[in-house]
Protein backbone atom coordinates (compact mmCIF):
# COMPACT_ATOMS: atom_id res chain seq x y z
CA UNK A 1 0.00 0.00 0.00
CA UNK A 2 1.61 3.15 -1.02
CA UNK A 3 0.51 6.23 0.59
CA UNK A 4 1.29 10.30 0.83
CA UNK A 5 1.89 13.10 3.38
CA UNK A 6 2.51 16.28 2.78
CA UNK A 7 5.77 17.38 5.09
CA UNK A 8 6.00 20.59 4.06
CA UNK A 9 8.17 20.43 0.69
CA UNK A 10 5.40 19.20 -1.22
CA UNK A 11 3.98 15.28 -1.10
CA UNK A 12 6.31 12.41 -0.48
CA UNK A 13 5.43 8.87 -1.29
CA UNK A 14 5.89 6.15 1.21
CA UNK A 15 4.47 2.75 2.55
CA UNK A 16 3.18 1.83 5.53
CA UNK A 17 3.88 -0.63 7.55
CA UNK A 18 1.08 -3.34 7.20
CA UNK A 19 -1.61 -3.25 10.62
CA UNK A 20 -1.93 -6.21 12.70
CA UNK A 21 0.44 -8.15 15.39
CA UNK A 22 3.88 -7.69 14.60
CA UNK A 23 5.48 -10.14 17.21
CA UNK A 24 8.62 -9.64 19.17
CA UNK A 25 10.22 -12.91 19.08
CA UNK A 26 12.53 -13.88 22.37
CA UNK A 27 15.90 -15.33 21.77
CA UNK A 28 15.56 -19.19 23.55
CA UNK A 29 18.61 -20.31 25.19
CA UNK A 30 19.77 -23.34 27.01
CA UNK A 31 21.95 -24.53 29.10
CA UNK A 32 24.59 -23.18 31.72
CA UNK A 33 26.59 -22.08 28.92
CA UNK A 34 23.15 -19.75 27.69
CA UNK A 35 23.86 -20.79 23.65
CA UNK A 36 21.03 -19.45 21.81
CA UNK A 37 18.51 -22.59 20.80
CA UNK A 38 18.02 -22.68 17.64
CA UNK A 39 15.84 -25.21 17.65
CA UNK A 40 13.44 -23.65 20.11
CA UNK A 41 13.51 -20.77 18.25
CA UNK A 42 12.40 -21.95 15.01
CA UNK A 43 9.36 -23.70 17.11
CA UNK A 44 8.63 -20.03 18.63
CA UNK A 45 9.00 -18.57 14.62
CA UNK A 46 6.42 -21.03 13.42
CA UNK A 47 3.83 -20.60 16.13
CA UNK A 48 3.76 -17.16 15.03
CA UNK A 49 2.99 -17.82 11.69
CA UNK A 50 0.56 -20.70 12.68
CA UNK A 51 -1.65 -18.50 14.83
CA UNK A 52 -1.58 -15.32 12.40
CA UNK A 53 0.84 -12.80 13.03
CA UNK A 54 0.94 -9.86 10.48
CA UNK A 55 4.89 -10.68 10.80
CA UNK A 56 8.24 -10.41 13.13
CA UNK A 57 10.09 -8.51 14.83
CA UNK A 58 13.35 -9.85 15.47
CA UNK A 59 16.30 -8.67 17.53
CA UNK A 60 14.77 -6.65 19.29
CA UNK A 61 15.00 -5.21 22.76
CA UNK A 62 13.42 -8.28 24.12
CA UNK A 63 14.67 -10.73 21.87
CA UNK A 64 18.06 -9.90 24.08
CA UNK A 65 19.65 -8.42 20.68
CA UNK A 66 22.40 -6.33 22.12
CA UNK A 67 23.57 -9.90 24.48
CA UNK A 68 24.11 -11.98 21.31
CA UNK A 69 27.60 -11.20 19.20
CA UNK A 70 26.99 -10.61 15.62
CA UNK A 71 27.68 -14.33 14.60
CA UNK A 72 24.94 -15.17 17.09
CA UNK A 73 22.61 -12.42 15.31
CA UNK A 74 22.84 -13.57 11.96
CA UNK A 75 22.08 -17.14 12.96
CA UNK A 76 19.05 -16.02 14.90
CA UNK A 77 17.54 -14.18 11.59
CA UNK A 78 18.31 -17.02 9.61
CA UNK A 79 15.79 -19.29 11.74
CA UNK A 80 13.21 -16.49 11.21
CA UNK A 81 14.07 -16.56 7.47
CA UNK A 82 13.72 -20.14 7.14
CA UNK A 83 10.92 -21.22 9.74
CA UNK A 84 8.27 -18.67 8.55
CA UNK A 85 7.21 -16.90 5.55
CA UNK A 86 6.20 -13.71 7.21
CA UNK A 87 7.98 -9.77 6.60
CA UNK A 88 10.56 -9.09 9.37
CA UNK A 89 11.40 -6.34 10.96
CA UNK A 90 14.93 -6.32 12.42
CA UNK A 91 15.80 -4.52 15.44
CA UNK A 92 19.24 -2.28 15.56
CA UNK A 93 20.33 -2.14 18.68
CA UNK A 94 23.33 0.53 18.12
CA UNK A 95 22.29 4.40 18.71
CA UNK A 96 25.49 5.60 16.60
CA UNK A 97 25.24 6.03 13.21
CA UNK A 98 27.99 4.12 11.89
CA UNK A 99 27.45 0.82 13.80
CA UNK A 100 23.59 1.10 12.93
CA UNK A 101 24.90 0.81 9.37
CA UNK A 102 27.08 -1.85 9.81
CA UNK A 103 24.06 -3.87 11.29
CA UNK A 104 21.40 -2.75 9.23
CA UNK A 105 23.79 -4.14 6.03
CA UNK A 106 24.34 -7.55 8.17
CA UNK A 107 20.32 -8.32 8.36
CA UNK A 108 20.07 -7.06 4.49
CA UNK A 109 22.41 -9.91 3.38
CA UNK A 110 20.45 -12.48 5.76
CA UNK A 111 16.92 -11.76 5.22
CA UNK A 112 17.05 -9.55 1.47
CA UNK A 113 13.41 -9.09 0.22
CA UNK A 114 11.90 -10.77 3.66
CA UNK A 115 13.14 -7.60 5.10
CA UNK A 116 9.99 -5.06 5.79
CA UNK A 117 12.47 -2.17 7.51
CA UNK A 118 14.71 -1.75 10.50
CA UNK A 119 13.78 -0.55 13.63
CA UNK A 120 16.06 2.01 14.83
CA UNK A 121 15.64 3.64 18.01
CA UNK A 122 15.56 7.66 18.30
CA UNK A 123 18.73 8.26 19.63
CA UNK A 124 18.55 12.27 20.86
CA UNK A 125 15.73 14.04 22.18
CA UNK A 126 17.15 16.71 18.94
CA UNK A 127 14.90 16.10 16.25
CA UNK A 128 17.49 17.62 13.72
CA UNK A 129 20.01 15.34 14.84
CA UNK A 130 17.91 11.90 14.45
CA UNK A 131 16.66 13.36 11.18
CA UNK A 132 20.65 13.30 10.92
CA UNK A 133 21.19 9.98 11.77
CA UNK A 134 18.30 8.12 10.10
CA UNK A 135 19.02 9.69 6.62
CA UNK A 136 22.58 8.69 6.49
CA UNK A 137 21.48 5.17 8.02
CA UNK A 138 18.83 5.26 4.36
CA UNK A 139 21.37 6.66 2.36
CA UNK A 140 23.47 4.10 2.71
CA UNK A 141 21.33 0.87 3.63
CA UNK A 142 17.96 2.01 1.15
CA UNK A 143 16.60 0.03 4.48
CA UNK A 144 12.94 1.82 5.48
CA UNK A 145 12.53 1.90 9.09
CA UNK A 146 10.53 1.84 12.43
CA UNK A 147 11.46 4.37 14.17
CA UNK A 148 10.91 3.19 17.78
CA UNK A 149 10.38 5.52 20.96
CA UNK A 150 11.49 3.37 23.72
CA UNK A 151 13.08 5.75 26.22
CA UNK A 152 13.57 2.78 28.89
CA UNK A 153 15.68 0.48 26.80
CA UNK A 154 17.45 3.72 24.95
CA UNK A 155 18.04 6.35 28.03
CA UNK A 156 16.81 8.77 25.13
CA UNK A 157 13.21 10.66 25.85
CA UNK A 158 12.31 12.61 22.95
CA UNK A 159 8.95 14.33 22.92
CA UNK A 160 6.34 13.63 20.28
CA UNK A 161 6.35 16.73 18.76
CA UNK A 162 9.79 16.08 17.74
CA UNK A 163 9.00 12.18 16.66
CA UNK A 164 6.13 14.07 14.57
CA UNK A 165 8.60 16.00 12.98
CA UNK A 166 11.49 13.37 12.34
CA UNK A 167 8.58 11.54 10.42
CA UNK A 168 7.69 14.16 8.61
CA UNK A 169 10.78 14.67 7.39
CA UNK A 170 11.80 11.38 6.80
CA UNK A 171 9.37 9.65 4.49
CA UNK A 172 11.54 6.20 4.76
CA UNK A 173 9.69 5.91 8.02
CA UNK A 174 7.11 3.32 7.64
CA UNK A 175 5.70 2.84 10.86
CA UNK A 176 6.45 4.18 15.14
CA UNK A 177 6.99 1.72 17.72
CA UNK A 178 5.62 4.56 20.65
CA UNK A 179 6.73 3.00 23.91
CA UNK A 180 7.07 6.06 26.10
CA UNK A 181 4.13 6.46 28.33
CA UNK A 182 1.97 7.41 28.71
CA UNK A 183 1.56 5.83 25.28
CA UNK A 184 -2.36 6.24 24.07
CA UNK A 185 -1.74 9.89 24.54
CA UNK A 186 1.41 9.73 22.10
CA UNK A 187 -0.22 7.66 19.90
CA UNK A 188 -3.49 9.88 19.48
CA UNK A 189 -1.05 12.89 18.67
CA UNK A 190 1.10 10.78 16.26
CA UNK A 191 -1.70 9.17 14.41
CA UNK A 192 -3.57 13.11 14.18
CA UNK A 193 -0.66 14.79 13.06
CA UNK A 194 0.07 12.28 10.64
CA UNK A 195 -3.19 12.09 8.88
CA UNK A 196 -3.07 8.10 10.08
CA UNK A 197 -0.67 7.25 6.75
CA UNK A 198 2.21 6.01 8.77
CA UNK A 199 1.50 3.26 11.06
CA UNK A 200 1.89 3.78 14.79
CA UNK A 201 1.80 0.87 16.51
CA UNK A 202 1.95 0.18 20.62
CA UNK A 203 4.09 -2.25 22.12
CA UNK A 204 4.96 -2.91 26.47
CA UNK A 205 3.64 -6.61 26.05
CA UNK A 206 0.12 -5.22 25.20
CA UNK A 207 -0.37 -3.52 28.58
CA UNK A 208 -2.22 -0.20 26.93
CA UNK A 209 -3.80 -2.36 23.77
CA UNK A 210 -7.17 -1.00 24.05
CA UNK A 211 -6.54 2.30 24.26
CA UNK A 212 -3.76 2.09 21.69
CA UNK A 213 -6.22 0.78 19.34
CA UNK A 214 -8.98 3.54 20.57
CA UNK A 215 -5.94 6.40 19.52
CA UNK A 216 -5.65 5.08 16.64
CA UNK A 217 -3.02 2.80 16.51
CA UNK A 218 -2.64 0.26 13.44
CA UNK A 219 -1.57 -2.66 15.87
CA UNK A 220 0.77 -3.91 18.01
CA UNK A 221 4.33 -4.86 17.83
CA UNK A 222 5.50 -6.47 20.72
CA UNK A 223 6.04 -10.07 22.59
CA UNK A 224 3.22 -12.14 24.96
CA UNK A 225 3.08 -15.82 25.81
CA UNK A 226 -0.29 -16.18 24.56
CA UNK A 227 0.48 -13.88 21.78
CA UNK A 228 -2.75 -15.31 20.11
CA UNK A 229 -4.90 -12.80 23.00
CA UNK A 230 -3.44 -10.11 21.21
CA UNK A 231 -3.84 -11.14 17.33
CA UNK A 232 -7.72 -11.57 18.15
CA UNK A 233 -8.19 -8.45 20.18
CA UNK A 234 -6.92 -6.46 17.20
CA UNK A 235 -8.76 -8.85 14.62
CA UNK A 236 -11.81 -7.90 16.52
CA UNK A 237 -10.91 -4.07 17.30
CA UNK A 238 -10.55 -4.14 13.13
CA UNK A 239 -14.13 -5.91 11.88
CA UNK A 240 -16.23 -4.85 15.34
CA UNK A 241 -15.14 -2.43 17.29
CA UNK A 242 -14.22 -1.86 20.99
CA UNK A 243 -16.28 -4.20 22.95
CA UNK A 244 -15.45 -7.03 20.87
CA UNK A 245 -11.88 -5.86 21.23
CA UNK A 246 -12.06 -5.49 24.87
CA UNK A 247 -13.99 -9.29 25.10
CA UNK A 248 -11.31 -10.58 23.01
CA UNK A 249 -8.51 -9.69 25.89
CA UNK A 250 -9.95 -8.99 29.15
CA UNK A 251 -9.21 -12.51 30.15
CA UNK A 252 -5.68 -12.75 29.57
CA UNK A 253 -5.20 -8.79 31.13
CA UNK A 254 -3.88 -10.16 34.26
CA UNK A 255 -1.17 -12.44 32.58
CA UNK A 256 -0.43 -9.32 30.37
CA UNK A 257 0.19 -7.51 33.48
CA UNK A 258 1.79 -10.27 35.16
CA UNK A 259 4.66 -10.33 32.76
CA UNK A 260 5.31 -6.45 32.21
CA UNK A 261 6.37 -6.45 35.73
CA UNK A 262 9.68 -3.87 35.75
CA UNK A 263 13.06 -5.64 35.35
CA UNK A 264 11.70 -9.24 35.81
CA UNK A 265 9.71 -9.08 32.55
CA UNK A 266 12.06 -10.54 30.47
CA UNK A 267 12.59 -13.20 32.50
CA UNK A 268 8.72 -13.81 33.68
CA UNK A 269 7.86 -13.79 29.81
CA UNK A 270 10.92 -16.62 29.02
CA UNK A 271 9.36 -18.80 31.79
CA UNK A 272 6.00 -18.74 30.72
CA UNK A 273 6.78 -19.42 27.14
CA UNK A 274 8.63 -22.43 28.36
CA UNK A 275 5.93 -23.49 30.76
CA UNK A 276 3.54 -23.42 27.21
CA UNK A 277 5.86 -25.18 25.90
CA UNK A 278 6.88 -22.89 23.38
CA UNK A 279 10.79 -22.97 24.03
CA UNK A 280 12.61 -25.45 26.17
CA UNK A 281 14.46 -22.97 28.53
CA UNK A 282 14.02 -19.63 29.88
CA UNK A 283 17.48 -18.48 30.78
CA UNK A 284 18.39 -14.90 29.92
CA UNK A 285 21.87 -13.74 29.92
CA UNK A 286 22.80 -10.72 31.96
CA UNK A 287 22.19 -8.02 33.19
CA UNK A 288 18.67 -9.11 32.60
CA UNK A 289 17.43 -10.48 36.08
CA UNK A 290 15.87 -14.03 36.20
CA UNK A 291 12.63 -15.46 37.57
CA UNK A 292 12.32 -15.19 41.37
CA UNK A 293 10.82 -18.09 42.33
CA UNK A 294 8.30 -16.55 44.94
CA UNK A 295 6.05 -15.28 42.00
CA UNK A 296 5.79 -19.17 40.49
CA UNK A 297 2.11 -19.62 42.00
CA UNK A 298 1.35 -16.39 40.75
CA UNK A 299 2.68 -17.09 37.50
CA UNK A 300 0.99 -20.62 37.30
CA UNK A 301 -2.67 -19.53 38.24
CA UNK A 302 -2.47 -16.66 35.26
CA UNK A 303 -0.89 -18.98 32.99
CA UNK A 304 -4.28 -21.25 33.92
CA UNK A 305 -6.73 -18.98 33.51
CA UNK A 306 -5.20 -17.94 29.87
CA UNK A 307 -5.03 -21.56 28.93
CA UNK A 308 -8.76 -21.91 29.88
CA UNK A 309 -9.34 -18.74 27.64
CA UNK A 310 -7.58 -20.17 24.66
CA UNK A 311 -9.42 -23.18 24.74
CA UNK A 312 -12.66 -21.59 25.70
CA UNK A 313 -12.22 -19.42 22.02
CA UNK A 314 -11.17 -22.36 20.24
CA UNK A 315 -14.00 -24.33 21.47
CA UNK A 316 -16.13 -20.98 20.14
CA UNK A 317 -14.55 -20.62 16.80
CA UNK A 318 -15.04 -24.41 15.84
CA UNK A 319 -18.93 -24.73 16.84
CA UNK A 320 -19.25 -21.60 15.07
CA UNK A 321 -17.77 -22.55 12.14
CA UNK A 322 -19.59 -25.56 12.15
CA UNK A 323 -23.38 -24.64 12.51
CA UNK A 324 -23.06 -22.94 9.00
Amino acid sequence: MTESLNNGNGKDTRESLAPGVWGVVATPFQGSTLDVDLDSLSELVEHYEAIGATGLTVLGVFGEAAALTAVERRQVLEIAVECANLPLVVGVTALATRPAIEEIRAAQSVAGERLAAVMVQANSARPEVVIAHLDAIHRATGAKVVLQDYPLASGVSISTQALISVVKWCSFVVAVKAEAPPTSVAIAELTAALVGRVSVFGGLGGQGLLDELMAGAAGAMTGFSYPEALIACVRAWQRDGYEAARDQLLPYLPLINFEQQAKIALAVRKECLRKRGLIKDSGVRAPAAEFPEKLRHSMLTHLREAAAALESAATHEHTSVGSY
